[in-house]
């Protein structure tokens, strides 16, 4: 008996030191970008979408823009064609632009399914709808890569009448040119521009790494916390390298850019999401403005 009553402790001890967290957040937007290895595992799928609906639940707005490349690349090979990639871009012919836009369809509606079956209204849309992502084609140094699109404008208001109607939106990284061709896009760049275009109080990033190491082998160098100054210095070191470069140089565009604050999760570990949010430790990266002081929510 004494048992059970510590635990329930335990509990409601969890409940009240997320209470400021939530009284913070309130009606504020939160943008998760989501993909990885977490996509492709169904039990940790489940565990994000959980803890996204939670979030809504209590308060907060998510939108949720997710990827799909490892879909996209064994779709791609059930076709009988090679994924390439240049500079970490895949190389998007017509054809493979084509299997891209299906495999997003289906992830984003799976998505969607998820979310209902947890009592949540959900919405899933890719950039063309209502215009809201518009793109011109992007070249890796250049390079040509196909239908891979840069975004040019985000036109958020399909997003705002979703949320003010109590809708969760489900966003597929898909735009269109001024000649409404269609074009892949990176999903972190969407999450960025998208977390930029509503003013997003937080702008979380679930990943395939524990969050941001000065040296990548160096398990003690992993960094809990730094500025967007700080962020910009360890770009130009020279010392990240791979798909975290273009990742951070994303947090900075969105710190600088009015996002309150970044943060790099690791996807895999169930309940990131709540962990960094709702507790004073925080478990990934936190990417915060220059001016900002540790006040109650900062992880």
């Amino acid at each position: 008996m004494e048992k059970d009553i510590e635990q329930v402790l335990k509990k409601a001890e969890v409940l009240i030191e997320a209470l400021p967290y939530i009284q913070k957040f309130n009606r504020k937007i939160i943008v998760v970008k989501y993909g990885g290895s977490a996509m492709s595992n169904e039990e940790l799928q489940k565990n994000v979408i959980k803890d996204v609906t939670l979030l809504k639940l209590v308060g907060f707005k998510p939108i949720i823009v997710h990827g799909g490349g490892k879909e996209i690349s064994r779709w791609v090979g059930k076709v009988g064609k090679e994924a390439q990639f240049i500079n970490g871009l895949r190389v998007t012919d017509a054809e493979t632009m084509e299997i891209a836009e299906m495999v997003l369809g289906k992830v984003n509606k799976s998505l969607v399914t998820m979310v209902q079956e947890l009592g949540v209204k959900a919405v899933g849309i890719s950039g063309k709808d209502g215009g809201l992502l518009e793109v011109e084609k992007k070249y890796s140094d250049g390079q040509d890569i196909g239908f891979v699109g840069e975004i040019t404008k985000v036109n958020p208001k399909v997003l705002y009448d979703l949320l003010e109607k109590d809708f969760l939106p489900i966003v597929a990284p898909i735009g269109l040119d001024d000649q409404f061709q269609t074009y892949n896009i990176n999903a972190d760049d969407a999450a960025c521009a998208i977390a930029k275009a509503v003013g997003a109080e937080k702008l979380a990033f679930l990943t395939d790494i524990e969050g941001l190491y000065r040296d990548i082998n160096d398990k003690s160098s992993f960094i809990s916390r730094l500025t967007a100054s700080q962020a910009e210095e360890l770009i130009n070191s020279g010392l990240i390298g791979g798909g975290m470069l273009p990742k951070l140089g994303n947090c900075t565009s969105a710190i600088r850019n009015g996002v309150n604050r970044v943060h790099i999760l690791d996807g895999r570990m169930p309940h990131c999401l709540l962990l960094e949010i709702f507790t004073k430790r925080g478990i990934g990266t936190a990417i915060v403005s220059d001016d900002d002081e540790i006040i109650v929510g900062d992880n």
